[in-house]
């Protein structure tokens, strides 16, 4: 149930790009490589292409007529990666777009010419993937929703959803070391007892990362963003309902896939954003000179399906409080 209209995206540059814009050279076909962390067979990754080529259709660019898009899927395989990164660049296509920061490293460490557009979760000054945000420098810009922000807010959610429980697990990786810093500042700034497993080596093993967290029997659960976590969402809901164990995401696919509460960015409405950035890249903008965009507007959805599968009840106060709720 769709509570409320959420997403925009905020900064000048993005939004004043017209949509009365329209494609240059008509008689040329434009390339685009496109390296996404998901598998092929991922419905979520399927849509967030569609979700690009929306973006880049409102601009005037028609995939199959005046531009291609040349997708490769690395399934949240590291050697994939690099393999596909170098690929791709060996293509020499117009402008490359990343969909991760191990992604986006990859195709940095391939060519410092080639231009990139990523859409990520991790910060991309403190991975030095850009020099600002504001002026990127060199051949990388995009659009970012910073984690390190929103995880001591999706802590605070929790809280506010059970504000008799105190002991928090938090599941993370190396790529979201630096949002489990800003968790576990916010969890004891407000006497939460945090118990940390960090995943090392993927593909992860998500059935012993759970049986370790229930040694410390937890009450609630903050699992953070990391690409090697998206292909296994349907597995992680799956196991933290087995535990009983109330939990926060960063996406509502996770919510979608059985998980109880999510809050974060709509990743559709950052991909269509992506259309719009290589749109300006295609008709000759620099990406050294294109404002790394932030994510503005969030959304909360919570699943009362899953609530009432664990036995937990969520107060009408989070309730009203959602921009969807599955029941």
């Amino acid at each position: 149930m769709r509570r409320r209209a959420f997403i925009t995206l905020m900064g000048g540059g993005a939004a004043a790009w017209s949509f009365t814009v329209r494609a240059q050279q008509p008689g040329r076909v434009r390339r685009i490589g496109v390296l996404m962390s998901t598998a092929a067979d991922d419905p979520l990754g399927q849509s967030y292409i569609a979700a690009f080529a929306q973006g880049l259709q409102q601009l005037g660019w028609r995939v199959g007529a005046n531009v291609q898009i040349d997708t490769r899927w690395g399934a949240g395989d590291t050697e994939r990666f690099r393999k596909y990164a170098a690929e791709l660049v060996a293509s020499a296509p117009d402008v490359i777009v990343g969909t991760a920061a191990s992604i986006v490293g990859d195709l940095q460490q391939a060519s410092r010419t080639v231009p990139i557009v990523f859409v990520t979760t991790i910060d991309p000054v403190g991975s030095g993937l850009v020099a600002s945000l504001a002026r990127p420098g060199g051949n990388i810009t995009g659009i970012v929703s910073l984690q390190t922000e929103l995880a001591g807010k999706q802590v605070e959610l929790l809280t506010q959803a059970f504000p008799d429980r105190s002991r928090l697990a938090v599941l993370y990786d190396e790529t979201s070391a630096d949002q489990f810093a800003a968790a576990d500042r916010q969890a004891r700034s407000l006497h939460l007892d945090v118990q940390s497993l960090k995943l090392e080596n993927p593909p992860y093993d998500f059935d012993a990362a759970f049986r370790s967290l229930a040694e410390g029997t937890p009450q609630m659960l903050l699992v953070l963003s990391s690409e090697f976590f998206t292909l296994s969402r349907s597995h992680i809901a799956e196991l933290a309902i087995q535990q009983r164990l109330p939990t926060m995401f960063i996406f509502k696919i996770y919510v979608q896939a059985g998980g109880l509460i999510s809050y974060g960015v709509d990743p559709q409405v950052m991909f269509r954003q992506v259309g719009f950035y290589v749109s300006k890249i295609l008709n000759g903008s620099k990406p050294a000179d294109l404002p790394v965009e932030q994510a503005a507007k969030f959304e909360l959805v919570i699943n009362l399906k899953t609530a009432k599968a664990i036995g937990v009840d969520l107060s009408t106060a989070i309730q009203l409080r959602a921009d969807e709720v599955i029941e």
